[in-house]
């Protein structure tokens, strides 16, 4: 969605069936897709962003593994590959990720850059310029703490949505924040648990349609197309 508001004409490409996606969508496995580039039809792509699965790197997959469960397999690091396939395209990339993935001097985000109520932190690795704001949440997130009592007992609230676990047993109310903290109402829970603010991909896509149009990337002229992994 941040693409399309950057100006881009957006197709998905998932292994998995997303009826809830708001674009094009081809289901179809995204590496075996760009490993016989280019396989779509005229005009061509401008660029492409992959985001490979991350429980091989998240905090969970982390936990799991420091207990002994054997994930690798089933979560394989895909990076490296995606990363491989993309640069064989010439074309301008995104690669996103959770911090602790192993991409090459990746810019952070956070929801405190685009006053969110989420913080949500994912990395992104371009070939292409790509400036971004500091992460404020400490600062942010102080300037909204308030105190609540309950039992008779002091809590302290912060601003911020946690976004995780899926949404099971969640009330409708408590769905509606994780919609408003996102930007996002087009996703199930399950669904928004896995995503990120669409504030993120529009600031990169808005730099990178500017770089595209300037002629300093090496993406083809052609309107602004774009495939999302």
């Amino acid at each position: 969605m941040g693409y399309a508001q950057a100006g881009f004409d957006v197709v998905g490409v998932d292994i998995v069936r997303q009826p809830n996606y708001p674009f094009e969508m081809v289901r179809d496995d995204a590496l075996a897709l760009m490993s016989t580039y280019p396989w779509w039809d005229v005009p061509p792509f401008d660029a492409i962003h992959a985001s490979p699965p991350c429980p091989h790197y998240s905090s969970i997959g982390k936990q799991a593994r420091q207990m002994g469960r054997a994930i690798e397999d089933h979560h394989p690091d895909l990076v490296a590959p995606v990363r491989s396939l993309l640069a064989a395209t010439g074309l301008p990339y995104v690669i996103e990720n959770v911090p602790g993935a192993p991409l090459h001097s990746p810019a952070l985000l956070c929801g405190s850059m685009f006053g969110l109520d989420v913080r949500r932190h994912r990395l992104f690795e371009t070939n292409f310029d790509l400036l971004v704001p500091p992460c404020q949440h400490g600062a942010w997130l102080n300037s909204y703490t308030q105190a609540r009592y309950h039992g008779g007992k002091r809590f302290t609230v912060g601003r911020t949505v946690g976004v995780y676990g899926g949404g099971q047993g969640m009330g409708e109310g408590e769905g509606d924040l994780w919609r408003a903290a996102l930007g996002i109402d087009w996703m199930t829970r399950r669904e928004m648990a896995q995503a990120i603010p669409p504030a993120y991909t529009e600031l990169v896509g808005y730099q990178l349609m500017q770089q595209i149009e300037a002629g300093t990337t090496t993406a083809p002229a052609n309107g602004g197309r774009l495939v999302r992994d």
